[in-house]
């Protein structure tokens, strides 16, 4: 009986001490703060890739890009964070408006020189370089264009010509700068197959960075066997 019992309170203590040890385990669940954001120009799917740095453990980030709305979930401290970077990510993008001009340079003299052209101070300095004897305007137009957004405009006396600007605004020691992405490509044949596609030429292609304002050549492109050059000219502004 004595044994019985000593067994019994053995037992009782080390169930007593194994109490502390658990309860030490048990952790404290932070205070959690939701907040649902609706977004005014920016892509949600963009700001959640974004958000996810500033995200903890317990933390959890979700888009609606049908409404283009993004919920936050985490401790409050996060969730100040992360409203502070949408407000400064969710704003009203650049808008450009860029003047393009399609100038043709021959080395044969080609009807009536254009009085416009042979003022302009850029043909004054293709001429040194090119040595064309004639330059013509082909085409002109103006493309509106928004920050880091895919704008296209149709060129040539065909509208066989097409022309993709993808224009960035960046501002360097207090001067404002436009960094853009040029393709310019001629219209082709239609290619047969099974899913007929248009076949298209990259006449030029250039990245390069232009100060509002200014204007410059982007490109030459060489018609073979003929003695022609297609020269383009871009210059741009910022409306906003």
């Amino acid at each position: 009986m004595k044994r019985i019992l000593s067994v019994a309170l053995a037992l009782a203590f080390l169930a007593a001490a194994s109490v502390p040890s658990f309860c030490q385990e048990v952790k404290t669940q932070p205070n959690m703060k939701t907040e649902m954001v609706k977004l005014k120009y920016a892509k949600a799917q963009d700001i959640q890739q974004i958000l996810i740095t500033y995200r903890s453990p317990q933390g959890f980030i979700q888009s609606h890009q049908n409404l283009e709305a993004i919920t936050i979930k985490d401790i409050p401290e996060n969730v100040e964070k992360m409203l502070d970077v949408i407000k400064e990510l969710d704003v009203k993008p650049m808008d450009f408006i860029f003047t393009v001009q399609l100038v043709l340079g021959s080395d044969t003299d080609e009807g009536r020189p254009d009085e416009s052209l042979m003022s302009d101070p850029v043909i004054k300095e293709l001429r040194n370089l090119l040595k064309y004897k004639s330059y013509s305007q082909l085409d002109t137009s103006l493309v509106r264009a928004l920050d880091r957004e895919l704008s296209e405009v149709t060129l040539g006396r065909n509208a066989e010509l097409t022309l993709r600007i993808r224009p960035k605004y960046v501002k360097d020691e207090k001067k404002e700068l436009i960094q853009l992405e040029t393709e310019l490509m001629r219209m082709g044949e239609i290619l047969a197959g099974q899913n007929p596609r248009r076949d298209w030429t990259t006449l030029i292609s250039s990245n390069f960075t232009l100060r509002p304002g200014d204007k410059t050549v982007v490109g030459v492109s060489k018609m073979d066997g003929e003695g022609k050059g297609l020269i383009l000219i871009i210059s741009g502004k910022i409306v906003n």
